[in-house]
């Protein structure tokens, strides 16, 4: 058994962590600005405060073995924010953790730092080009894993497609009610994009091997992303099929929708930020066969049924969230103008 802490422990990713880690008899430590307001908060020990604070860091440190370090300020935030939290504060948590003798810091990277790659599938090699502040700051943050990885220390980075599954909300949350409602599903382009998706416990499970396999194999960058996926359009078609309304996807030429989406952005009409509309019409999906060859990690989970998969928990829970919103991936977006547009589809 060995001591983990999840920093981002209230977030979606976190607390799926959590629940994930503590199902495999392993101890652990959250922190987080925001409370941990689940029914597993007797099972761990829990830190609330920012990673930007160094004495903060320095306390929850105390006996861990394992940082998974999973906060970040995501794109809705502001750039200042973005770059403080994901820069600076990434550097504070790895001087923290190894000052107090933790073994391994694993850092949830993103494939958002390859921006809108010209070939595919992508693999770890590819050049970084971030898109925005959210991928800039990304890109940034992992120079910060490498100083440290070449110090001698393990740092691995896990870079993970989109992932989903129970408990995410934002934009998904956005489709889903969509689809509930019986809703034709408007997409940019024509759809015939391949779009690759994770499932939130294929993700947990990656984070799990990196975590216990031997240094000298998991001291390296992975992406993590589904085996399984078809085009944007096929893939978004099996969930309203799942769904039974008889509803259809309805491809938006690009030179429509983006300009149209880049303008509501500004005027602050809509939650859909620059990262979501500019991919959303061309392929993206990266080689996965590094951590299957290395650690032979292997998703449970094709794209198809990630979507429905988050969709079944949304049907369940989405009664526990009406009247909640917010910028994190754990509750509501406000979607603005585009409520008014649902009555066209």
């Amino acid at each position: 058994m060995k001591t983990f802490l999840i920093t981002g422990a209230s977030g979606f990713l976190g607390y799926n962590l959590c629940r994930y880690l503590l199902k495999e008899g392993q101890r652990v430590v959250g922190i987080d600005m925001s409370d941990f307001n689940y029914p597993e908060i007797s099972k761990i020990k829990f830190f609330k405060g920012d990673i930007r604070d160094k004495e903060f860091l320095k306390k929850a440190m105390k006996g861990v073995d394992v940082v998974v370090h999973a906060a970040a300020a995501l794109p809705l935030w502001s750039r200042k924010d973005i770059l403080s939290t994901n820069i600076n504060g990434t550097r504070n948590i790895l001087e923290a953790a190894f000052d107090s003798g933790v073994e391994r810091v694993i850092y949830i990277s993103s494939t958002s730092v390859y921006g809108i790659p010209k070939r595919h599938p992508v693999d770890e090699n590819y050049p970084l080009v971030g898109v925005g502040p959210y991928g800039e700051s990304k890109i940034e943050a992992e120079k910060v894993c490498l100083e440290f990885r070449r110090k001698g220390y393990c740092v691995p980075i896990i870079r993970p497609k989109t992932f989903a599954g129970p408990f995410r909300l934002g934009v998904f949350q956005i489709l889903c009610d969509w689809v509930m409602r019986g809703k034709n599903i408007p997409i940019i382009g024509s759809g015939k994009n391949k779009y690759q998706l994770l499932h939130v416990d294929d993700l947990s499970s990656a984070i799990y091997l990196v975590a216990t396999k031997p240094k000298k194999l998991v001291n390296d960058t992975f992406n993590v992303g589904a085996t399984g996926f078809k085009s944007m359009k096929e893939d978004l078609q099996a969930l309203l099929d799942y769904a039974g309304f008889g509803k259809t996807v309805v491809p938006i030429p690009s030179f429509v929708a983006i300009p149209a989406l880049k303008l509501l952005e500004y005027l602050r009409l809509s939650p859909l930020y620059e990262w979501v509309y500019e991919t959303a019409d061309v392929d993206h999906y990266v080689s996965v066969d590094k951590i299957q060859k290395i650690l032979g990690w292997k998703p449970k989970y094709t794209t198809a049924e990630v979507w429905i998969d988050t969709y079944k928990w949304y049907l369940k829970n989405y009664k526990d969230y009406e009247g909640k919103s917010g910028v994190t991936h754990r509750v509501p977006w406000n979607q603005g103008i585009l409520r008014f547009f649902r009555i066209f589809f």
